[in-house]
This record gives structure tokens, C-alpha cells and sequence, in this order.
């Protein structure tokens, strides 16, 4: 009945601990700076907490005696810290990449019922219909800002040395496209000519695949293709390929049907009318959404997938991290035995002993914490990495981005590897008897 009632203690400590945990890890950071502050009131003004600060400063005073066991704790939790960091970081730069290439007072416009624009098809009488909705921009000539664009896929060899080929987006374009995103620039070489098999590269596309240099030539759908220019526009359409939107048509065999068609719009708020024009209109069944969001939909998945990856890795290395704290932890309390008994016996409460042991732990993860934090940022915040873009066919290309937000979320799970792992030993310490704990030593 005792082996009973105390494995159900240890249970309950448990689920305890681990609500505790995962409370922690999701407080906002105003949260946990107040109870920074209720902490340190408690160890300033009652007596219990300038005992556990008194016993604080002793164990930290003998850490460089102890400095191979305190370096287990700082670099497995630095470990843990700098992975999950950058796994996330992943995520983060991949959603920044593509919600950089929509924006509020721009719009597209797709079949009804498709959810991008590989699964999309507009014939010629429905773009035409499309660019003279109410709330489109005009430019100085007066002609609707207005891009019906095609996309399809293509094979290049990939630029690692491995001689594989990978997908590549090829997008269809004409003049109005360069008006509809000014943020696209050339960088080197020149723009297509219309009615010629020519390209323009985005620099991420360059980076991901051979010979996408000006001057240089390349198979697409069975023709040669030149490549003349590259340009840059810091979104997602760095990774696309871009050249005549007939041409294209024509060498795919698409006659002339779009996949969607872009819009500048008036302004942000010109959107409804816009929307509800073309659903009004019966000569049209189509999906319109502005770019943010259509950009923003097509991370969500990919995003979350990343994040859940980087938790799960996170979580089964923080778990091995504990173990070495408890490992740790547990044969300091076992040296620092008699200092303890001494304490108490001298008047010390279980409670500051707890509070000691587990803040001397705390301390190791976080500076273990910031060292992951700080590795982590050092080596892959603005690393190019490329994937497979959700709901396109070609590659994507991005940075990853180690935000103040991720080293933020590092830092709480170090604390929390700390916090778990200084606990059982802190209790330990606090319950041994006083006898007992001078007769071992």
C-alpha cells in the first residue's frame, strides 16, 4: 500500500511538473517578467527567500570547483537550444518569404474552387473580363495594371554536383507584370524580348540550378531557351523563372488560357468592390483573394509542418538534456551533502534549500541557453536553404531567419530543462534527514 500511495505521488509530482512545463514554455514574456518580479521581492523582503539567496550564492561560489559536471548541463542544453532555434528558424524564413510577395492592394485572381495556381485555368475571354474590373490601378498610359500569368513546371539539373534534376517554377509573363511588381528588379543582363524563347532568372533559382547565367542555354519543353538577364525581388519570386507569356503558352501547348491573372488594385480598401464585381459578374466563376493572403495560405502548411518537426526534435533532446542535469544535479547534492545537513541544522527551511538548488541550475541553462541561442544566430540566421514551395511545383528558395521571438522560445526551454532538471534533486536535498546526511560523509 506505501509502494502504492508513493507511486502515485510520483505520478502526480510528475503531470504536475509537466503542466507546469508546458504553462511555462507558452507565458508571454510580460507574464514571466512579472514573476521575475514577485521572485526577487520574495527573496529581497521575507526571510525563507534571503535564506535561499544566502545558499544561492555559496553553491554558485563552488561551481568552478565543480566545472566538468556544470559543463554537462551548459553544452547539452546549449544543444538542445541551438537545434530547436534553428529547425524553427526554418519555418520562420520560409513564412517571411512568402508573405513578402503579397501585399494588401494587389490581388489574383484563380479558377473557382482552386486553391493555387498550378491547379488553375483561365481561358482568354475570362482574363480579358478580369482586367476591366472596377478598383483596378492604371498606369500613365491609362491601361489596367493587370498580369495574366501561366505557370508550369520544369526540370533543371540541380546545382549541388549530384547531377539530379529538380523542379523548377517557369511563369509566363508580359510587360504589365514588371509594372504589377516594381520590387523586381534586373540585376545583371537585360529583360525577355516578346516572341522569343528567352529568360529572366530569379537569383534564387540561380543559386538552386546549373547554367542560369546570362549568355547560357537551357532545355525547357523540348526547346532551347536563353537566358539573358537575372533579376532580384526579395519574395518568393526569386525561385521562378520567368519569360514570355505566348511563347510559354505555345511551347507547352496551353493555347492561350492563364493560370491567374494579378491586379494592382486602387488601394487596399478598392479590394471588396473588386471582389464582389467579379462575383457578381455571370460570365466568370472564379476565386479572388489578395496576394497577402493567397501567399500567406500557401506557407501555413509547410510552416507548420517545420514547427512540428522542430518540436518533436526539440523535445526528445531536451529530454536527454534533463537526464544529464538530473545526473548532475544529484551528485552535487550528494557533495554538497553535509553543507546542506549543516544548513538546516543551523535553521534553514526545506524551502530555500529547494529554491538554491534549483536557481543554481537554472543559471547553468541559461547560460546554456544563450550560448545555443547565440550559435544558432551566428550560423544560420540568413542561411539559403530551398524546399518545395506548398501548392506550387518548383523549388523555393529562402533564408532562415533567427528572430528575437525564436531566441526568446530558446531561452524558455532552457529554463525549463533547468527547472526539471534541478527539481527532484532539490527535493531530495530538502527531505534527507540531517542525521542521516552526516553520517554519509
Amino acid at each position: 500500500m506505501n509502494k502504492l500511495k508513493s507511486f502515485l505521488r510520483g505520478l502526480a509530482m510528475c503531470l504536475i511538473v509537466a503542466i507546469g512545463v508546458a504553462a511555462w514554455i507558452v507565458l508571454s514574456w510580460w507574464a514571466l517578467l512579472a514573476l521575475a518580479v514577485l521572485f526577487a521581492l520574495w527573496m529581497l523582503l521575507l526571510r525563507s527567500g534571503r535564506q535561499a539567496s544566502s545558499v544561492t550564492r555559496v553553491g554558485v561560489s563552488t561551481l568552478p570547483q565543480r566545472l566538468g559536471a556544470s559543463s554537462v548541463v551548459v553544452i547539452g542544453i546549449a544543444g538542445v537550444v541551438a537545434v530547436l532555434v534553428s529547425l524553427l528558424a526554418m519555418g520562420v524564413g520560409y513564412q517571411q518569404t512568402l508573405s513578402m510577395s503579397g501585399s494588401a492592394d494587389t490581388a489574383i485572381v484563380l479558377r473557382g474552387g482552386s486553391d493555387s495556381e498550378v491547379s488553375s485555368v483561365l481561358d482568354n475571354a475570362s482574363t480579358t473580363v478580369i482586367a476591366q474590373a472596377p478598383g483596378i490601378a492604371r498606369d500613365a498610359a491609362g491601361k489596367p495594371i493587370a498580369s495574366p500569368e501561366l505557370v508550369v513546371a520544369a526540370n533543371l539539373p540541380l546545382n549541388d554536383g549530384s547531377g539530379d534534376e529538380g523542379s523548377v517554377q517557369l511563369r509566363g509573363v508580359g510587360d504589365e507584370a514588371w509594372a504589377l511588381r516594381p520590387e523586381a528588379k534586373i540585376v545583371a543582363g537585360r529583360k525577355f524580348k516578346p516572341g522569343l524563347r528567352e529568360l529572366v532568372v530569379g537569383k534564387g533559382a540561380q543559386r538552386q540550378f546549373v547554367g542560369l547565367t546570362p549568355g547560357h542555354e537551357i532545355k525547357l519543353g523540348n526547346q532551347t531557351w536563353t537566358v539573358v538577364g537575372v533579376f532580384e525581388s526579395g519574395t518568393a519570386m526569386d525561385s521562378e523563372l520567368w519569360g514570355d507569356a505566348n511563347v510559354v503558352a505555345d511551347t507547352y501547348r496551353r493555347g492561350s488560357s492563364r493560370t491567374s491573372v494579378f491586379v494592382r488594385l486602387i488601394s487596399a480598401a478598392a479590394f471588396d468592390k473588386f471582389k464582389a464585381a467579379l462575383a457578381a459578374d455571370p460570365r466568370l466563376q472564379v476565386d479572388t483573394s489578395t496576394t497577402l493572403d493567397y501567399f500567406r495560405k500557401q506557407s501555413e502548411n509547410v510552416t507548420k509542418a517545420i514547427t512540428i518537426i522542430g518540436i518533436v526534435v526539440g523535445v526528445i533532446m531536451a529530454i536527454g538534456a534533463v537526464f544529464g542535469a538530473l545526473n548532475t544535479m544529484f551528485a552535487t547534492v550528494a557533495t554538497r551533502a553535509r553543507e546542506i545537513a549543516t544548513l538546516r541544522a543551523i535553521g534553514f527551511r526545506g524551502l530555500p534549500v529547494v529554491v538554491a538548488v534549483m536557481l543554481e541550475t537554472m543559471l547553468l541553462a541559461l547560460l546554456g541557453g544563450v550560448i545555443g541561442g547565440a550559435l544558432a544566430w551566428l550560423v544560420f540566421n540568413g542561411y539559403s536553404a530551398s524546399t518545395l514551395a506548398q501548392g506550387t511545383v518548383g523549388t523555393l528558395s529562402f533564408k532562415l531567419a533567427v528572430t528575437p521571438a525564436l531566441l526568446w522560445t530558446g531561452l524558455k526551454w532552457a529554463l525549463a530543462i533547468g527547472f526539471v532538471g534541478g527539481l527532484f534533486p532539490a527535493v531530495r536535498a530538502a527531505r534527507l534527514p540531517v542525521s542521516t546526511a552526516l553520517r554519509e560523509l
